[in-house]
């Protein structure tokens, strides 16, 4: 493990892949030491090849307790960032892999009186952290979870943490039962969704129209899923730099073609490594990694993915 935080080092220890276009990876410290402790929903950013110019967030699956590995598991994604494919098809076991420590954007509500957890796919991953911790600690919670025949990744430790936990594979039952789910629950309820897109904005509408408040639904996303956005200018405080940013082009892009080096690992909104002060002006954040704290104190923002709310955005450079 490196010094500090900012970085670990971890050996591949074993790797499962049993499932279809699953892989699961098991990750430990080179000298057997325990990793840091995490909270459930946590990911850890892995630094996939390239010299560490591709880095994906993959969910913590494991007891996040001084854990003696991390385990994360790994879609098989042809045409994405590449970070899958290298999972998939280069990494081997002993090989050494660069990850940023856990953090967590999907923790559950300790205040809630009750937890409703719903997954498709590979969404079940930061699920699994979920319900170890509410077995640990005596909390109510309630799993749906739909897959595709054949991709039933955790379903033997999903048994096993909570025997009630429904489970499909076919859509229209899933859908049924959802709907009876996010019309009949307790009121102080809280809602969590993981999984495609598609799928995390399907269940969010249906818990809307349900009435459940937006205070009590909490998704993780899999990397922003961003529109081209709108044209914005920027000026550069130090400097008096002047620009517009358009649509299409992120703000970290801009910076980067104008000569300003812009610390950066991701490039998708959730490593933190390209936080950037902001002195003047609204951003419009579009990031998985600020706290809604930090979302609303409003002076920095993620040059990768966020953009302004206002016509002119000020940064300290």
């Amino acid at each position: 493990m490196t010094a500090g935080t900012s970085a670990l080092k971890l050996v591949v220890t074993d790797i499962d892949d049993s499932v279809t276009d699953v892989r699961t990876l098991t990750l430990t410290d080179p000298d057997g030491a325990p990793l840091p402790s995490f909270t459930p929903g946590s990911h850890i950013v892995v630094e996939c090849g390239n010299g560490g110019r591709t880095a994906n967030a993959y969910s913590l699956t494991g007891d996040g307790v001084a854990p003696p590995a991390y385990s994360i598991s790994v879609l098989r994604c042809p045409d994405g960032s590449g970070g899958s494919r290298w999972i998939h098809d280069e990494l081997a076991l002993g090989d050494t892999v660069v990850t940023r420590p856990p953090r967590s954007a999907f923790a559950p509500v300790l205040r809630a009186r009750r937890h409703l957890l719903v997954a498709a796919g590979i969404g079940i991953t930061p699920m699994v952290s979920h319900l170890r911790s509410a077995r640990l600690w005596g909390r109510d919670t309630a799993l749906l979870y739909i897959h595709r025949p054949g991709r039933d990744v955790y379903v033997d430790e999903i048994r096993e943490l909570a025997p009630s936990a429904s489970v499909h594979t076919r859509r229209g039952e899933f859908s049924a039962e959802l709907t009876m789910a996010l019309a009949d629950q307790p009121f102080g309820t809280h809602l969590y969704v993981c999984g495609p897109t598609s799928f995390i904005d399907a269940v969010s509408r249906l818990a809307a129209e349900f009435g459940w408040p937006p205070s009590r639904i909490h998704v993780e996303h899999f990397g922003a899923a961003l529109d081209p956005g709108e044209p914005f200018d920027v000026r550069i405080g130090s400097t008096g730099d002047e620009f517009t940013v358009e649509s299409g082009v992120s703000l970290l892009e801009a910076l980067e073609s104008r000569g300003y080096t812009v610390p950066n690992l991701c490039r998708r909104g959730v490593c933190g490594e390209c936080r950037l002060p902001v002195t003047g002006g609204t951003p419009t954040h579009r990031d998985l990694f600020l706290s809604d704290r930090d979302k609303q104190a409003g002076d920095s923002l993620m040059a990768c993915v966020s953009r302004a709310g206002t016509d002119t955005l000020e940064l300290n450079l």
